[in-house]
């Protein structure tokens, strides 16, 4: 495989996209948010002094999507038909997922993961003046579906020992 983003002698490039053809696309990531317990308390209860967490770190994420090619130097802007951020609390924290979807010539994964990464940052911040000790980690690409590539799904089985 070779790398879309570099053309002669390593320079960075955005991919001419003329030639491939539009198909539906669809991409989720997910990620999450390790939280002290007396601080995914505060969130839990609605306590936190800046408001709604949860709320608003969907929201973030929604427009961070919407936003992705101003932050991400090679990424095309695109028109998209829908964006999902659903945040959903677990025993050691907060589990983000983004949905996003379109329809053209290049995929949508760069939105969804932008969208886990910014709601997740928008929680830190939030949260932080509760939990000096959070861990934004394991962001990653959970199904792409659309262009030539086809279908990718992570392998969430549990390892074989």
């Amino acid at each position: 495989p070779e790398l879309s983003h570099l053309g002669e002698g390593g320079a960075a490039r955005m991919v001419d996209l003329r030639a491939k053809q539009d198909t539906d696309r669809e991409a989720v990531a997910a990620g999450d948010v390790r939280i002290a317990p007396q601080a995914l308390e505060l969130v839990r209860k609605g306590k936190t002094k800046k408001g709604n967490v949860i709320e608003t770190a969907r929201l973030a994420g929604i427009l961070a999507a919407k936003r992705t090619s101003d932050l991400i130097p090679l990424c095309h802007p695109l028109a998209i038909d829908y964006v999902d951020v659903d945040i959903r609390d677990h025993s050691t924290g907060l589990a983000i997922e983004a949905t996003v979807r379109s329809h053209g010539r290049t995929g949508v994964e760069m939105e969804a993961l932008t969208a886990v990464s910014v709601a997740a940052l928008t929680i830190y911040d939030m949260v932080k003046a509760a939990d000096k000790t959070m861990v934004i980690e394991n962001i990653r690409l959970m199904r792409k579906l659309g262009g030539k590539s086809g279908l990718y799904e992570r392998d969430t089985s549990p390892p074989r020992n």
